[in-house]
């Protein structure tokens, strides 16, 4: 009866937090509380709710950038955790429920911590609004619950995560932080930070301090020009962190995937070093390692253990093989693997198109089922997972038809992807570079799925929420954009294809056949289309890839699921039912 009331009070804590959203678009200018700009405000509620000075003793890291800050963020909080230290984390955004933004001690905090804390807030910040000051917009409201809760749970550091450039983020209300860093920069959010390196890199320094330290990853030197010219202007040191060199782990492994996560791990260590130095910590936990050593053993634990959904992430679909015991029918399905990344920028695709691109050659060690991604444990989310190796049969870069025999189990291995967007990004720029980096590497997609995702920017949901069977029926046409992209990069840009086409009209899901259909079979202007698809929604599509691996003992599918961070969450969220 308690669980069922505590349900009822989270559900209603989203409802709340979903009144919260704007239909604003971002770049346009904020018509909540004129006579205050966003910090001003984000002062204002924070001496409400008692928490300016509080604040003032947080010991923070805190962190900026157009890629890998949640990755370093996460790397920062298993570092410190692992020195021994009370540790606090706020990132963005949450992929399934919205308490993983709060880790606390390498936990999700608890609903019933996360109620607590919220309904302080929001009765509080309710009774004193006003026209000049009203409810905060969402991801302020997030930000000042993330500062309420780190300072009742009294940790001995938080690491923040930037949600938006720098300058003028929610976050950026800290006037002291310990220490502050800046990931690698690259075109994101031009609508609202500008369509040059240079005032991208003028937002992120924004977060940059008097007296406090700043470290930075590598960049290209218009972006580095900005960095270092605000870091002389505040007459503070700017540091860039060199990537880790591998051998410094002593035969461990990173635990996020990626050749890029050797850059963010060693901005955390510059970070994690430099935060450590200056509280006092540093030749204590030297001390206890009895000698001097280039990476102590916590930060090892630490950068070999932590965790972030959604980034470089691979799943087994444990529940599309149901193998039974018996010889005669030890394999009664196929192996359906997910790769999941949310990203969604011209940079990060490249880096997803190269780990996925890796990772399917690897060798086959061990599979990671949904059901084993629970809260047990910090580090029991993430497990490496490799695929065997694969024998190109087609070699044919020019098509986007594969199949591929691996000789020692006789599995047919199909390459597909699952792609969405939002309609702000530049799929004519993304989808390329995906198809030509895997290309040059010897991975081709045999289909690609196009699937509107089932998350709302009007709702905030939980992990309880439920997921109708049916979903409701969508506007399609921007799938169907993306699919005309993806056929003429397949075909050659000077494709046509027929009004009123099939490519219009979907069915509701296609054939098995068309899973197998080989790609010189593909004609657009016949509206016929056998490299992609449509198709409705998430839950069916994983229903349609579950079938196909049922029907086809010998079949892996490799699916890539990338292009936003809503779509990887809902996947993620499927695949745990």
């Amino acid at each position: 009866m308690q669980d069922l009331a505590m349900a009822s009070s989270y559900e209603t804590a989203m409802e709340a937090l979903s009144s919260l959203i704007t239909q604003q678009r971002r770049g346009d200018i904020s018509t909540l509380g004129v006579n205050y700009d966003k910090l001003g405000r984000m002062l204002k509620y924070l001496k409400i709710l008692g928490l300016e000075e509080h604040i003032a003793g947080l010991k923070i890291i805190h962190v900026a950038g157009t890629k890998g800050k949640g990755s370093t963020c996460t790397f920062c909080e298993a570092i410190l955790r692992e020195c021994g230290f009370r540790t606090g984390l706020f990132i963005s955004p949450h992929l399934i429920d919205v308490r993983e933004r709060y880790r606390i001690d390498g936990f999700d905090i608890s609903e019933e911590k996360f109620l607590q804390y919220f309904w302080d807030c929001w009765n509080q910040l309710k009774a004193m609004v006003t026209e000049d000051l009203p409810m905060p917009p969402l991801f302020q409201f997030l930000t000042i619950l993330a500062y309420k809760i780190f300072v009742c749970e009294k940790v001995d550091v938080a690491i923040v995560e930037v949600g938006l450039g720098g300058k003028t983020d929610a976050t950026n209300v800290i006037n002291k932080p310990v220490v502050c860093g800046i990931t690698s920069l690259g075109m994101d959010h031009t609508e609202t930070l500008g369509d040059t390196i240079s005032q991208i890199a003028s937002h992120k320094a924004g977060i940059f301090k008097p007296q406090c330290r700043a470290f930075t990853s590598p960049q290209v030197s218009d972006a580095m020009d900005v960095l270092r010219n605000r870091a002389y202007e505040l007459k503070i040191p700017l540091e860039i962190a060199a990537p880790l060199n591998n051998k410094s782990l002593d035969g461990l492994k990173l635990s996020l995937s990626g050749d890029h996560q050797f850059i963010n791990a060693g901005l955390a260590i510059s970070l994690c070093k430099c935060w450590l130095q200056s509280t006092g910590n540093w030749n204590e936990l030297l001390l206890n390692g009895n000698q001097e050593v280039e990476l102590p053993e916590a930060f090892k634990r630490g950068l070999s253990s932590a965790r972030l959904f959604g980034r470089a992430q691979i799943l087994y679909d444990s529940s599309a093989n149901s193998n039974s015991s018996s010889e005669l029918s030890k394999r009664s399905s196929g192996d359906l693997i997910f790769y999941l990344d949310g990203a969604h920028s011209p940079e990060s695709m490249e880096v997803c198109a190269r780990w996925f691109s890796n990772a399917v050659k690897e060798n086959t060690s061990s599979f990671l089922s949904p059901q084993a991604s629970s809260t047990s444990s910090p580090s029991s989310f993430y497990s490496s997972i490799t695929v065997g190796n694969v024998k190109d049969l087609c070699g044919d870069a020019d098509t986007c038809n594969e199949e591929e025999n691996i000789e020692e189990s006789n599995l047919i291995s199909k390459k597909i992807l699952i792609f969405n967007c939002m309609e702000l990004r530049e799929p004519q720029i993304l989808l390329p570079r995906l198809l030509n980096i895997c290309a040059s590497s010897g991975t081709h997609f045999s289909k690609a799925l196009f699937v509107p995702s089932m998350s709302t920017y009007t709702k905030v949901t939980s992990a309880a929420s439920i997921i109708p069977s049916d979903i409701p029926a969508k506007n399609l046409s921007w799938q169907f954009k993306l699919q005309r992209i993806w056929e003429k990069i397949i075909h050659g840009k000077d494709i046509s294809f027929e009004k009123n086409s099939k490519m219009d009209k979907p069915e509701t899901l296609p054939p098995y056949e068309f899973l197998y259909e080989d790609a010189s079979h593909c004609r657009p202007s016949d509206n016929h289309i056998a490299c992609s698809t449509v198709i409705p929604s998430l839950p069916l599509t994983i229903r349609w890839l579950r079938d196909c691996v049922k029907q086809n003992p010998s079949l892996r599918l490799q699916v890539l699921v990338t292009g936003s961070l809503h779509l990887v969450g809902d996947v993620l969220k499927l695949l745990r039912r």
